[in-house]
């Protein structure tokens, strides 16, 4: 089958979340099951472009009264073709939303049609029609529509798959901005009303595509209610017999503590003794005591309200501060984000020696602290797939977890037969610390219970072809149709 790809961002090429992950994986499993697979994502000033080779293509794309010229380049990345759409919009710039994650571009919705109609004129270009036009995320919810307006009909047999990574970004913007977009306009690319109506890119996406996907079951389900629905409820719970919740795979030769190239020290599910040696490189590096026998509860995130950071850090005493002073226990947090937040952590860090606050972005530091520890929190108010609970498990690293989204799929709670992690309900402080509390007292209670989880957990297959045989079901299924 031959599937385009069409995404605003992928690893190794460029990345700012979980979505360069998918692309990337996805795409590679797909071929591996034996499919012509093709990428297609911007050229960015932080892309590598090195080993792309130019394309002899020079194609003009319409924005309004304007027209730009697009080049291209291309790569051969293990068995999926790459593409890089290569204009001055991308590639002058710092970032790829923006300069920051703070400061979006104010034209990132010319800029992603722009990319958008490029995708569609490469393949026209090319001669090589899709049979599928998978799409992710608000970047590019134009293209079903492009695609359904080609005046020479090229995509009509074309089969598009819309797959929803964070519903809470959906690209709105002033509907003037349209005007620029140069596409026949309908209602379904707005969103609000009146005063408030907005251009909204994800939206369109998912009114226009043949079928909606998002990326675990749960998350299917929770975004069909006012909770969750970020305004778009109603408009979801409308497609729900075509919307699928497909769960993420990891990259299982990456993230695989028998090999992995970023430890000094390896192990597996049936020799656990490395995984100890690594808790002490890695308490003695974060500048936590070196005790094997105090657990250490770690979390790798972004810092934000999503992570569940106002509720570990609100209040007096926040939880954070009941979960140091009162639990036998270490904590240890990675990552960057909101600076109150940000403040907040260093101030109880200097005043609690069992907590150790790095704000730093490292991969070589997110497999050892995975390594290393022995539980890894995930307080989240919302998590459409996440992939840290993965990474834990596969690294005897229990999960501590909020039931929610792709954390409720993927870890079955220890009370239950063939537990993995501790699940909690409640999105607040007191339901966090009695998690952590629940996690620490089993550790000092019941250390082979401890080891049993682990190795339970370590057994989970979570690659990434479970993920790309459920997607062929969901692509078969419209193709036929």
């Amino acid at each position: 089958m031959r599937i385009l790809m069409v995404s605003s961002e992928a690893v190794p090429f460029s990345k700012s979340g979980g979505l360069a992950d998918v692309a990337s994986s996805l795409s590679i499993a797909l071929a591996t099951l034996g499919n012509d697979v093709r990428l297609v994502i911007p050229g960015y000033g932080l892309t590598d472009d090195t080993s792309f080779v130019e394309m002899p293509y020079r194609l003009e794309v319409s924005l309004g009264t304007e027209v730009e010229t697009v080049r291209f380049k291309q790569l051969q990345y293990q068995q999926v073709t790459v593409y890089l759409v290569d204009h001055q919009w991308f590639s002058k710039r710092k970032g790829i939303y923006g300069d920051t994650s703070f400061t979006p571009y104010p034209d990132n919705l010319i800029r992603y049609t722009l990319f958008s109609k490029a995708a569609l004129a490469l393949c026209k270009e090319l001669a090589w029609i899709p049979e599928i036009l998978h799409c992710h995320d608000w970047t590019v919810g134009f293209v079903p529509a492009l695609a359904q307006q080609d005046p020479a009909q090229t995509f009509k047999q074309t089969k598009s798959v819309f797959t929803i990574h964070n519903l809470a970004y959906q690209g709105d913007f002033p509907r003037m901005d349209l005007l620029l977009a140069d596409m026949d306009i309908d209602s379904r690319f707005f969103s609000g009303k009146g005063i408030h109506k907005r251009a909204n890119m994800l939206k369109n996406g998912l009114e226009t595509a043949h079928v909606l996907t998002t990326v675990s079951p749960t998350y299917a389900k929770e975004i069909q209610g006012e909770l969750q629905g970020c305004g778009l409820e109603t408009l979801l719970l409308s497609h729900a017999d075509n919307l699928y919740g497909i769960l993420n795979g990891i990259d299982t030769e990456e993230w695989n503590p028998t090999t992995d190239g970023l430890l000094d020290l390896h192990f597996t599910a049936e020799d656990l003794t490395n995984k100890g040696k690594l808790k002490r490189i890695m308490q003695k590096r974060f500048g936590l005591p070196v005790e094997d026998a105090t657990p250490v509860v770690s979390m790798i995130s972004r810092i934000a309200d999503q992570k569940g950071f106002v509720e570990l850090c609100q209040g007096s005493p926040c939880a954070l501060e009941q979960i140091l002073t009162d639990l036998p226990v270490q904590v240890l947090i990675i990552g960057t984000g909101d600076k109150a937040i940000e403040e907040k952590l260093t101030t109880l860090a200097e005043l609690h020696d069992n907590l150790s606050v790095n704000l730093i972005f490292s991969n070589e530091a997110a497999h050892l602290v995975e390594a290393g520890s022995d539980f890894f929190l995930m307080p989240s108010r919302y998590e459409p797939c996440g992939l840290n609970q993965m990474y834990s498990l596969r690294y005897g690293t229990i999960p501590i977890a909020r039931r929610t989204g792709g954390l409720a799929d993927s870890i079955v709670d220890i009370d239950e037969e063939e537990g993995t992690g501790i699940l909690f309900e409640q999105m607040s402080g007191n339901a966090i610390f009695t998690a952590v509390q629940r996690a620490v007292s089993l550790y000092h209670e019941d250390i082979k219970q401890i080891s049993t989880i682990r190795k339970r957990g370590m057994a989970v297959d979570f690659s990434w072809i479970n993920s790309a045989e459920d997607y062929m079901k969901v692509y078969e299924t419209i193709h036929k149709g």
